[in-house]
């Protein structure tokens, strides 16, 4: 079995070899031989990159049941602070729900539908439409907050956004101040602060819905439940990564219109590519990006770059007018992985490299909000289009939204020349 650790130290020792040798090797120092030697250290480092990726897939896979006991913990921390009627009747909707999942409404006790309809009937305010009759309930708390956990896990947008929840649906309208040249005064003593020169304006966040599409699973992973099958979580992981790939596509580069807002279509653009750069970049380009964000801005702690993966490799190349590369490997994850000075996020959403794309966005990234919603409904399909084939469908819906919220210009593009 691979050793991830050992993957990780590995690669620490041959980020500092890299950083020693760029340190102590300024200037005339920086030969060809040393360039080499840098490079060849890099192409040591992506090899290794390449290793733990596939040993954390693969522990991912064999981890399922240690996800699953995390999941556990954390729903005890939650239960440790209700009321014993409060974890009762939470008892009562978690077997009732599982039930559903295992046999249909058909295959439930006339108890168990009526705690998922009384569930439904609690929250009817905040706009869910779940009616037992056609086969739909809400999820448990638990359940839909591990969903939601699971799409964090998807990475990307979530990864550098803010993320609020709500248990409701209605429009939130979101103050938006740009406060980046407003400052302070020096008041005389027995006289009034004045009341400033700005006001605030107000975004509205709303609850998209979107579903995951029907998802079928075979009889036989609902009938054979035992040890190490645990058809709640595969169920929840597979709606979750389907909802995850649409809503980060959509909080990347959503138009803003009957959908999210994408932090791409809302960046303005910080520096636009000259004639003949229709699929690159130069180093100075980046530079400018860069400075096209407000200093007040470049120091938050939710500052860096945003591509995709294939830019990234691009990149990874560039160097400076002595050679020196751009891009600097980690040594851990306090210490990550930065370009021009910068941590980065990898997002496979981002466009890449082409004609007027905008394939790089730089500032502060937390100024993205997303909102979910934390209602989730649950739809379960056992008729004969899905019987005659061994399986039974499932459903999710869930509601997002997110947009830029700040008035400023917290974040800015790069957009390559149409020719």
């Amino acid at each position: 079995m691979i050793n991830i650790k050992a993957l990780r130290d590995q690669r620490a020792d041959k980020a500092k070899d890299a950083r020693n040798l760029l340190e102590n090797n300024t200037g005339d120092k920086f030969t060809k031989e040393i360039e080499n030697q840098v490079d060849g250290i890099y192409a040591e480092i992506d090899r290794i990159d390449a290793q733990i990726e596939r040993a954390e897939r693969q522990a991912q896979i064999d981890g399922d049941q240690a996800t699953t006991d995390v999941a556990n913990e954390n729903r005890d921390r939650v239960r440790a602070g209700l009321t014993q009627e409060q974890r009762e009747q939470q008892d009562r909707h978690s077997a009732a729900f599982r039930n559903f999942i295992l046999h249909g409404v058909n295959g439930m006790t006339r108890e168990d539908i009526e705690v998922l309809r009384a569930a439904t009937v609690q929250n009817a305010q905040s706009g869910q439409q779940a009616n037992g009759a056609q086969g739909g309930f809400l999820v448990p708390n638990g359940w839909g907050g591990e969903l939601l956990e699971a799409l964090a896990q998807f990475g990307g947008m979530r990864a550098v956004a803010t993320v609020m929840a709500t248990a409701g649906g209605n429009p939130i309208p979101w103050p938006t101040v740009d406060e980046t040249a407003v400052e302070g005064e020096i008041v005389p003593e027995n006289t009034a602060a004045s009341t400033g020169d700005f006001t605030f304006g107000t975004t509205q966040i709303g609850a998209y819905k979107f579903s995951s599409k029907i998802v079928a699973i075979p009889f036989e992973l609902l009938q054979d439940q035992g040890p190490g099958i645990d058809i709640e979580g595969f169920t929840r992981r597979a709606l979750a990564t389907r909802i995850a790939r649409i809503t980060n596509r959509l909080f990347t580069t959503g138009s803003g219109t009957g959908q999210p807002q994408g932090v791409v279509t809302a960046a303005g653009i910080g520096k636009a590519g000259a004639t003949g750069q229709a699929t690159s970049v130069l180093p100075d380009d980046l530079i400018d990006l860069e400075h096209s964000i407000d200093p007040a801005y470049r120091e938050m702690p939710g500052v860096r770059w945003m591509f995709h993966d294939t830019t990234l490799r691009q990149l990874k190349k560039m160097k400076d007018t002595q050679g020196r590369p751009l891009w600097l490997p980690g040594f851990d994850t306090k210490e990550p992985d930065t370009f021009l000075g910068y941590r980065y996020q990898i997002n496979q959403h981002m466009p890449q490299m082409a004609a007027s794309a905008k394939s790089i966005v730089f500032g502060d990234l937390s100024q993205y909000l997303i909102r979910d919603i934390m209602n989730v409904t649950l739809f379960r399909f056992d008729d004969s289009a899905f019987v005659t084939k061994g399986q039974i469908g499932f459903l999710a819906w869930s509601r997002h939204d997110g947009r830029l919220v700040s008035a400023g210009a917290p974040v800015k593009a790069y957009q390559h020349s149409a020719s």
